[in-house]
């Protein structure tokens, strides 16, 4: 078969194939139709989704910047006149950062920023005394995906759930923490909060126990070196 015979197969092999193809769409032109616009529709929606995130997540951050400043803005000294973004008591910050906290909580669910919030409104609530809603708060922070939030959010429910009588979540907790440390808690630190929690409870041998391991674990670090402090107290 010579090189012009080939050819021209091949370029009716390609017409035959296009005539079928656009025969196919003639046949299904209202299918084709509805799937080009729903195709379109989708992309349309997943673009307005994309910005409207973007937009809610800036604003969400912002809110929670203006919070925090709030949360870590200084105390008036003893007799120092007022000033703007002072405040004369902890528990004056901690009512104006929650109030902030809690409605960013509400306002941007589903965002990294709301639990971020809960975590903060769960800080303030117990430094207001409000143990209820601070447990609510620091439960809900506690099931974030973000390992290092949750870790840090277990700690401090740990520390209330100590502060008002239930040690035996506190132990549960603080060994759980222990067990598998993040970046932002690192296990000496919940090793640590569980042996003071036993030399609180008297539970002496428990707590030596414990320093001793952290002391011989983490020999050059700081948690060794707190736990070396701690021991000679205790003998």
């Amino acid at each position: 078969m010579d090189s012009q015979t080939r050819h021209a197969l091949k370029q009716d092999k390609f017409v035959q194939a296009t005539q079928g193809s656009v025969g196919w769409i003639t046949q299904h032109r209202t299918t084709v139709i509805r799937y080009s616009i729903l195709g379109a529709v989708l992309l349309v929606l997943a673009v307005v989704a994309a910005v409207v995130y973007s937009q809610r997540s800036q604003a969400a951050e912002v809110a929670l910047g203006k919070a925090i400043d709030i949360y870590s803005a200084p105390l008036a000294q003893p007799g120092a006149p007022a000033e703007n973004g002072v405040y004369a008591t902890s528990a004056d910050r901690a009512k104006a950062a929650n109030k902030l906290f809690t409605q960013i909580a509400a306002s941007y669910k589903g965002l990294p920023q709301a639990a971020k919030a809960h975590y903060f409104a769960g800080l303030t609530d117990e430094a207001m005394g409000q143990n209820a809603a601070a447990e609510a708060e620091l439960k809900t922070a506690a099931d974030s995906w973000n390992s290092n939030l949750a870790s840090l959010s277990k700690f401090a429910l740990a520390g209330l759930y100590h502060q008002t009588g239930r040690d035996a979540q506190a132990i549960e907790l603080y060994q759980a923490l222990a067990a598998k440390g993040t970046t932002a808690l690192p296990a000496f630190s919940a090793e640590l909060a569980l042996a003071d929690l036993y030399a609180t409870d008297g539970r002496t041998g428990e707590a030596k126990a414990l320093w001793a391991k952290i002391k011989d674990t983490d020999k050059a670090g700081a948690a060794g070196s707190i736990a070396a402090q701690k021991l000679p107290a205790q003998n």
